[in-house]
C-alpha cells in the first residue's frame, strides 16, 4: 500500500458492486442457507427478501442481521466485478486509489485483506452514512490535483455532490440484479455520468482525471 502523495489525481471507489459482486452472492447464501428468497424485481430492498417455504417478509431488522452475517463469514464468496482489477491497476499507474466503503470500522481490516487476496493493494475507508464527509476528509489528507468519486448509490453521489461539488462523479453498479431498479444519479442530476462497465468506464475515469472533456458512453 502505497504512502499518500499529495498532489496527484486521486480515484475515490467504492466497493461492493464496483469492484466485487456482493448482492448476487448474497442472494445465493440466502437461499442456501437461510431458507429465504431474495428477488429484487420489486424494486425495493426491504421487500426483496421473504422466507421461501411461507412467502412472508423478513423483517427489516433480521435484514441487517443477516447484512452483518454476510460481512461477517461469508465475504469469500464476493468475486471480482469483469474488468475491475485491471481497471484499477491500471488508473493506479496515473493516479492514487483509495476504496471509501460502508462497513462498520471493525471490517475495515477485512475488506483490505479481501481486496489484496484479488490483487489490489489498496488504501481502506470505512463509513457509516452519506459519503461526503467521509470523502472530504480523504480529500483534505491527499489534496489532488483532479478527484473522481464512483459509487452504486445514488445517494452517496448526492452527499458528495453538496459537499464536494468539484470532484467528477461517477455512479456504476456492475451489478444487473439491482441495476435497473436503482434510481439513476445522473438523471437526478447528481453525478457527472452513469456508466455501468469498467470498459467504457475507465476511458471517461481518465478524461476526468486528466480534464479532458468526455461525454458518458
Amino acid at each position: 500500500m502505497t504512502d499518500v502523495t499529495q498532489g496527484r489525481p486521486l480515484v475515490i471507489t467504492d466497493c461492493d458492486e464496483v469492484l466485487l459482486y456482493m448482492i448476487s452472492h448474497f442472494r445465493d447464501w440466502l437461499a442456501e442457507e437461510e431458507g429465504i428468497t431474495f428477488d429484487m424485481a420489486r424494486h425495493d430492498f426491504v421487500s426483496a427478501m421473504r422466507h421461501t417455504d411461507s412467502g412472508e417478509l423478513v423483517p427489516q431488522d433480521q435484514i441487517w442481521a443477516l447484512l452483518n452475517r454476510f460481512f461477517d463469514d461469508q465475504m469469500h464468496r464476493q468475486t471480482p466485478v469483469t474488468g475491475a482489477i485491471e481497471a484499477i491497476k491500471a488508473l493506479h499507474e496515473e493516479a492514487d486509489v483509495v476504496v471509501l466503503t460502508n462497513l462498520m470500522d471493525f471490517r475495515q481490516e477485512a475488506r483490505t485483506r479481501q481486496l489484496l487476496e484479488h490483487g489490489l493493494d489498496l488504501k481502506v475507508y470505512t463509513n457509516q452514512g452519506p459519503k461526503g464527509p467521509a470523502l472530504q476528509k480523504i480529500l483534505d489528507e491527499y489534496r489532488p490535483s483532479r478527484a473522481v468519486f464512483i459509487d452504486d448509490l445514488p445517494q452517496h453521489h448526492d452527499s458528495v455532490a453538496e459537499i464536494a461539488p468539484q470532484v467528477a462523479r461517477l455512479h456504476l453498479c456492475a451489478e444487473p440484479l439491482i441495476a435497473p431498479n436503482i434510481t439513476c444519479a445522473f438523471e437526478a442530476g447528481h453525478a457527472h455520468a452513469r456508466i455501468d462497465s469498467w470498459e467504457k468506464a475507465l476511458p471517461w475515469i481518465r478524461a476526468q482525471l486528466h480534464d479532458e472533456q468526455k461525454e458518458p458512453a
